[in-house]
């Protein structure tokens, strides 16, 4: 079973509905013992970095994330919940983040359009075996004004949007995608079921 944590921000029914499409079970909880018992957990997420990591921390959800990490449980992030893999934020502020991942997320600059909103192309760096279902240049959605600066090391994919941006970003069993890959279409439940793949 793969946990959909739900902890007041984020896109849930349709990434119930993505691995529903791709026969994973899931569930939608906020339950300690569900997270314990779950064999993947996915942190999905729109909104103020503030108020999601104040909402997990309120919750007590963030030692339960950290225990089952050091599992070595495979933890999928998406778009905010990618983010919130960082040690900190610095959207309106400076906030520390799960720390699961070195690096800040930092608001775009210059001359792009914010939020950076709409498909653009994936540019995979390097194989791994949640990129096996998909093609350089495949297209994901995105929809975010801020973005991650990581280790190189981390990196699986960028995206070009004025700077490279982190779009896929992976550290042992923790995975990040800025991206939706719920609202991906066939290439992001192709990403999907290889996470899915890594449930031992």
């Amino acid at each position: 079973m793969i946990a959909i944590i739900d902890y007041g921000v984020g896109n849930l029914e349709s990434v119930y509905k993505a691995l529903e499409s791709l026969n994973f079970e899931s569930k939608i909880t906020r339950n300690v013992e569900d997270i314990n018992n779950a064999d993947a957990i996915i942190l999905p997420g729109v909104g103020a970095f503030k108020d999601a990591i104040e909402n997990l921390r309120n919750m007590n959800l963030v030692n339960p994330l950290m225990e089952n990490i050091k599992k070595g449980k495979p933890l999928l992030g998406i778009c905010l919940g990618m983010q919130l893999l960082y040690e900190e934020s610095l959207e309106d502020g400076k906030w520390k983040g799960l720390g699961f991942l070195k690096g800040s997320v930092v608001k775009f600059k210059g001359v792009v359009k914010i939020p950076h909103m709409g498909w653009n192309n994936l540019n995979v760096l390097k194989k791994d075996n949640i990129t096996k279902y998909i093609n350089e240049n495949d297209y994901v959605y995105f929809v975010h004004s801020y973005y991650a600066k990581g280790e190189y090391n981390d990196l699986i994919a960028t995206t070009d949007y004025k700077v490279d941006v982190p779009a896929i970003v992976r550290k042992g069993n923790v995975i990040g995608m800025q991206f939706h890959p719920e609202k991906s279409g066939k290439v992001g439940l192709s990403l999907l079921k290889a996470f899915g793949e890594m449930i031992k």
